[in-house]
């Protein structure tokens, strides 16, 4: 592997191969000393036009305990809020000797841009383009699918035949896109629940089934995995639902949803939460959750894609 850009073209092969090295990076962080000496000497440039402290910190965490120097570079008080072009940025960490660059830009494809510029010769890593593609809150999300399903029988093994539902805002969801992509490349059936008005341009002919009722979907797949999504308002510059608390009732995760759940289903939010809207303290609290797994098992996934990227010699591919 080269770049990680997205989830639409990683092979099965190559989906199962992060989320094996996974299991080995996780089972590292069990010891005493959790720091590998494997990308000693490797400059990692965290390159963030958008805040994010959750998927920042992740990264910085798991390029430390892969001994890698850290960079974090913030667009807010940058001479890229002076003018500064993704160009010149990209040519700035080339001269500095930058091995890998994780970049959060809110223009879709900016990561495959900077991949594909020539301007720079690091290992390219998406940590979110726009509305496009989060690659690795995808691969965290069905590492930790394939812990809680399959257990100690999780390594090289797929997803195939699992049931997941993801709800909500899938329309400014970069999440929903790439874990659709993933999922389904590893057997999963995926079905979106949303209003109509939160569903994507293009979504009826994506691999999907899709619900405007909850109710409806978790009676019709029997999910083994619900999948609650932020409701994105920052992104939003027009009403799409009446108000928060019709949102709530059609849409939201609650008590009494969660109770028709079958008993091995588990609960799934990439964060932050929205309690009481999207989902409730009693789901995002119960022990069918796993939002916090998420948030762990993402330090030994982003673990797994820098080591992949950037261990030994970089080939083209």
């Amino acid at each position: 592997m080269r770049h990680l850009l997205d989830t639409r073209t990683l092979s099965r092969d190559d989906a199962i191969l992060i989320l094996d090295t996974a299991e080995d990076m996780a089972a590292t962080q069990q010891r005493e000393m959790k720091k590998l000496p494997t990308l000693r000497g490797k400059s990692v440039v965290n390159l963030f036009f958008e805040d994010s402290t959750r998927t920042r910190i992740s990264f910085e965490a798991a390029a430390k305990r892969l001994s890698a120097d850290v960079i974090n570079f913030s667009a807010k008080g940058s001479s890229v809020s002076k003018g500064e072009s993704l160009k010149d940025t990209a040519q700035t960490l080339q001269a500095i000797g930058a091995d890998g660059v994780i970049i959060r830009h809110p223009a879709s494809g900016a990561a495959s841009r900077l991949a594909s510029s020539g301007w720079i010769d690091a290992g390219v890593l998406n940590a979110g383009d726009g509305m496009h593609e989060h690659p690795t809150q995808a691969l965290l999300d069905a590492f930790t699918m394939r812990r809680r399903l399959h257990g100690d029988a999780s390594r090289g093994a797929g997803l195939d035949g699992v049931s997941v539902v993801i709800v909500g805002d899938i329309a400014h969801s970069r999440v929903a896109r790439s874990n659709l992509w993933l999922l389904t490349g590893l057997g999963a059936k995926v079905s979106l629940v949303a209003p109509e008005t939160l569903l994507p341009f293009g979504v009826r002919d994506w691999p999907v089934s899709i619900y405007h009722s909850l109710d409806d979907a978790l009676r019709a797949e029997n999910p083994d995995v619900v999948m609650m999504l932020r409701i994105q308002t920052e992104r939003m510059h027009a009403a799409f639902f009446p108000n928060e608390r019709e949102y709530a009732r059609n849409w939201g995760f609650d008590d009494r949803r969660l109770a028709t759940l079958s008993e091995r289903a588990i609960v799934m939010h990439p964060g932050p939460m929205n309690r009481g809207l999207e989902i409730s303290s009693g789901a995002a609290d119960s022990p069918r959750s796993t939002v916090l797994e998420q948030v762990a098992n993402g330090v030994s996934v982003r673990m797994a894609c820098l080591y992949l990227l950037l261990s030994g010699e970089r080939t083209e591919g």
